[in-house]
């Protein structure tokens, strides 16, 4: 009989719900975040983010500055804590999202990022192909 596979005890201990999801920690005394990353094998515990500063989700001045003074750590990827501090606290949603939305009769809706804007649009469209 095949054994079931444990779930991972780091998962439990910091209390997220899977590998590579990112968790708030309004109680932690110096980080806001907190992840277990997972690339391939490696496996490591990651806290990021300053607690009570938040991140601005539009493109000005000060997230330009946190991109291009960390952007050789965001760039090592998943296992650093440039990465997920970039991505949960200074970016809006990673391009290429689409969201399903539930309205009436089955709205589906899709996030368009329009040329030089940050700012994404939402376009619907009911009952039909995209």
């Amino acid at each position: 009989m095949p054994e079931k596979s444990k779930k991972d005890a780091r998962l439990s201990r910091v209390g997220v719900s899977g590998y590579n999801k990112p968790k708030r920690t309004p109680k932690h005394p110096t980080k806001s975040h907190v992840v277990v990353a997972k690339e391939g094998d490696k496996v490591k515990t990651i806290r990021f983010g300053q607690q009570g500063v938040s991140g601005d989700k539009k493109t000005t001045a000060r997230s330009k500055s946190f991109k291009a003074r960390h952007a050789k750590n965001i760039a090592k990827g998943k296992m650093s804590a440039a990465y997920w501090s970039n991505r949960v606290k200074w970016t809006i949603v990673p391009i290429g999202v689409t969201l399903a939305l539930l309205a009436g009769d089955q709205a589906y809706a899709k996030l368009q990022f329009e040329g030089g804007n940050s700012m994404p649009t939402l376009q619907a469209e009911k009952n039909g192909a995209w």
